[in-house]
């Protein structure tokens, strides 16, 4: 029988790559160990995933490469639900703008995680045991009539199959006025910092009524406000120590043994700005979006919109370190700025033994950098290269000279289809990256040693 002329063609390719806002990744954390992986999105959900182990020991016993990189989903939950401020008349979305794993203390897990005003503990745990044998109560839980138990009995655990619980057990709430763009758990392992774009408070994890501001930079006369608070974080080391970043481009290092109220900081980092490079955008696009402590606490990485910066604690003058991301773009900053791609977030994150950098671009593509050579290397995300033991494409964007085969032009990128969020394993090369609603997990299976595969 004929296809009819006038019947409706489904767009399969539409179908495929239709995403919903909701589902939007907009948050990636490694536990302190990597056996734990959380994702946040814009939906307000967490979704868990845990590191195979079974199978590995299983094809090592059989002489055969085990699959040590896999990642299975453990537990999916609503965190955020939508809100509504009614003093502003704003609406409070339950989008989940960070993840903060607590070191574990026993065999339960907790995580932070917040939107833009609450900030909520969750502890997940395993039950693989119930309680049976009950002498009030029958198998489906109804009361018994007392008058009918002649004898007691001592109710015993069985086994059962294996249940995930996730359980809120704090919020703390009205903390902020503004919206919350950091989390950063101390290393004493009691309290935790939220950074919103002009305060940092200071929470203890037992307490939820009451925080410690720590950061004003709110003016008298708002006015006179020239710049925001981007990101901060605990060193990870010295508990009295944290940093912030500004929209400004500068970090400032505060040490709280000085002060309570850390508005004076220990050390300003900043770079002297080029006058021959003063442009339009030259204050949007040196706005600092991330920055991390190094795992040994010597250093700080951040990143701006077109470059990744190392700094070193103990020199304050510039960065030590510069690396252009996609500097082929400072020639299109006037339709970035159009279609607001310029205002966009980018993060960076070390790998374990603080040897190479990584952030994200455009075009699904992500940077690495060896500090030792300098040298960087553009890689794609992409559903091919998710496939079991398929290698990661190195990519080169086309600006000038001789066009190579395979080479992406500069007018060609997809500015929709953007890596921001990442994660980096804490002692292996196992790398996590969110694309869109696309969570890849990559690993490094040739050498361990080699952090670019």
């Amino acid at each position: 029988m004929g296809e009819d002329a006038e019947s409706p063609k489904i767009n399969h390719t539409f179908l495929r790559d239709y995403v919903t806002e909701a589902d939007v990744i907009s948050t990636v954390e490694f536990n302190q160990t990597g056996d734990l992986l959380a994702t946040g999105d814009k939906g307000g959900r967490v979704v868990i995933f845990q590191r195979e182990t079974d199978s590995k020991g299983e094809l090592e016993d059989a002489g055969e490469a085990g699959d040590s990189g896999e990642y299975n989903v453990y537990s999916t939950f609503q965190s955020h639900e939508p809100d509504f401020d009614y003093l502003k008349s704003l609406e409070i979305e339950e989008k989940i703008n960070k993840i903060k794993w607590l070191p574990q203390q026993n065999a339960a897990h907790f995580l932070l995680s917040t939107n833009d005003k609450t900030i909520k503990l969750w502890k997940v745990s395993e039950r693989d045991k119930r309680p049976e044998g009950y002498n009030l109560k029958d198998e489906e839980g109804r009361i018994k009539d007392i008058s009918t138990i002649t004898s007691l009995q001592v109710p015993v655990l069985k086994p059962t199959d294996l249940m995930v619980e996730v359980r809120p057990r704090r919020v703390f709430a009205n903390g902020h006025t503004y919206h919350v763009n950091s989390i950063s758990v101390n290393s004493d392992g009691e309290t935790y910092l939220s950074a919103d774009d002009l305060r940092i408070n200071m929470w203890h994890l037992g307490i939820t009524d009451r925080s410690f501001n720590i950061v004003d930079i709110k003016p008298a006369n708002m006015e006179d406000l020239t710049e925001v608070i981007t990101a901060a974080e605990f060193h990870p080391h010295h508990c009295h120590l944290f940093v912030y970043s500004s929209s400004k481009g500068t970090l400032r290092l505060c040490d709280m043994r000085a002060s309570a109220l850390c508005d004076r900081h220990t050390k300003l980092f900043e770079e002297p700005e080029d006058p021959g490079n003063r442009s339009f955008f030259s204050e949007i696009i040196s706005s600092v979006s991330d920055v991390k402590f190094s795992h040994s606490g010597r250093y700080l990485l951040t990143r701006d919109y077109l470059t990744a910066k190392v700094w070193d604690l103990n020199m304050d003058k510039g960065p030590v370190e510069t690396y252009q991301v996609h500097e082929y773009l400072r020639s299109k900053l006037c339709s970035l700025y159009e279609n607001d791609c310029i205002f966009d977030k980018f993060e960076c994150v070390w790998n374990s033994s603080d040897s190479v950098i990584m952030t994200g671009a455009y075009n699904s593509f992500f940077r690495m950098f060896d500090r030792e050579t300098g040298r960087g290397v553009t890689l794609e995300a992409w559903r091919e290269s998710s496939k079991p033991r398929a290698v990661l494409r190195t990519r080169r964007i086309y600006t000038s000279g001789k066009r190579r085969r395979g080479d992406v032009g500069v007018d060609s990128l997809d500015f929709t289809k953007k890596i921001l969020h990442m994660a980096w394993h804490p002692a292996e090369n196992i790398i996590a990256i969110a694309a869109t609603n696309n969570l890849y997990i990559f690993q490094d299976r040739v050498n361990a040693e080699t952090q670019t595969q």
